[in-house]
């Protein structure tokens, strides 16, 4: 199961890198290849949103089955440690679920709000060229 919550945490990083590129002051000369590189990797970044679900899943079943500890003679230090440091990775998990989710739709509106901008600076454009 490792191997999926790298997989989540290199695309929460890589919408975070294009979220901080597309509102970094300056990159106005580059902003056209950002903008259209950023449009064609939204629709596979959504991929991100059911796989979150997958994994949200995945922490439900693990919590519904954990080990249950009645009282102190029930479970052996052993388990319960083990116990809480799952508890903890799920914690985790679930932030890294929420961070993921967050950064998609916060590339997806920054997307869509610098190409309205966009637009709307070409639109200026043609009218003062008009002029």
């Amino acid at each position: 199961m490792a191997l999926e919550w790298v997989v989540l945490g290199y695309a929460a990083a890589a919408e975070v890198v294009m979220v901080i590129l597309l509102t970094l002051p300056g990159t106005y000369p580059l902003r056209k290849g950002l903008i259209s590189v950023t449009r064609n990797l939204l629709k596979p970044f959504l991929s991100v949103v059911p796989f979150c679900v997958f994994l949200l899943l995945d922490i439900y079943w693990k919590y519904e089955t954990r080990p249950r500890c009645k009282s102190a003679e029930s479970c052996t230090p052993t388990e319960l440690m083990r116990h809480q440091k799952s508890v903890v990775k799920s914690q985790r998990n679930a932030l890294l679920i929420a961070a993921a989710l967050m950064f998609y739709w916060l590339l997806y509106s920054v997307t869509r709000l610098v190409t309205r901008v966009e637009m709307l600076n070409q639109r200026v454009e043609k009218l003062q060229n008009q002029e």
